[in-house]
């Protein structure tokens, strides 16, 4: 419907659907929320900001460049530290070089995400801790608010995160609620706050913050990365970059 008209009412979707307008309004809370469409008074219009590509879709792109950010990213830490990644196709390749790096051992990694712990689990070098929470098979990563609480539960000395975009004024911006909420709570823990985005994502934005530059204590990125974006974004207070 809304691809035809543009907009939709909560009535007319009910009428013309045949069920009711609780039922139609419950409906569009989460279509909302997974980026589908975006509610108004009264119904609904199509989504300000294009839909993310599925998490099968990003494994895929830009592989050369997240395997650099992850060997840069690796270098970061040292054997027995504790870190926190989130879910995400660079912090996959993050995971994967660190089970590939020798003399780099007992590192304690606490995930939200399947492939983060799996590519870690599979060394037998490290202690990994997959969170709890709603598991959402297409992102392969837990969600939501006990997996939230489960992060309150722990200090690190790094969070890793890779949020959908990073742009001077927005900050680190991220398509769903949820992973947002989890980015949040893994910074909030972390002493040290490692951001993760290839050169496609300076300069861009998504639905909601994750964070404000002011917030990212490093930002790892690729050699692509254009040099006045990354000059606006240390202006905006992105602590240091490297690439």
């Amino acid at each position: 419907m809304l691809s035809e008209r543009h907009r939709v009412t909560t009535e007319t979707a009910a009428r013309e659907l045949g069920v009711s307008k609780e039922t139609v309004r419950r409906d569009l809370i989460e279509l909302e929320q997974t980026g589908k469409l975006s509610r108004v008074h009264g119904g609904a219009v199509p989504a300000a900001v294009p839909v993310e590509a599925s998490y099968a879709e990003r494994a895929l792109s830009r592989q050369r460049q997240k395997r650099a950010i992850g060997q840069v990213a690796a270098g970061l830490l040292r054997s027995g530290s504790t870190c926190l990644i989130d879910a995400g196709s660079t912090t996959r390749a993050l995971a994967q070089v660190l089970a590939q790096t020798p003399g780099l051992t007992a590192l304690r990694v606490i995930t939200n995400s399947v492939a983060v712990a799996d590519a870690l689990a599979g060394s037998g070098h490290h202690e990994v801790m997959l969170l709890g929470g709603d598991y959402h098979a297409d992102l392969q990563a837990t969600l939501g608010a006990f997996t939230v609480a489960e992060i309150g539960r722990h200090r690190v000395d790094l969070a890793f995160i890779s949020p959908t975009a990073l742009d001077a004024a927005m900050g680190a911006t991220s398509y769903l609620w949820e992973e947002v909420a989890v980015a949040q709570a893994m910074l909030s823990q972390a002493r040290g706050r490692v951001l993760l985005a290839d050169a496609s994502k300076l300069g861009q934005g998504s639905r909601m913050q994750v964070c404000r530059c002011t917030d990212i204590d490093v930002l790892v990125t690729d050699a692509d990365a254009d040099p006045q974006a990354l000059e606006r974004l240390r202006q905006a207070g992105v602590g240091e970059v490297m690439r």
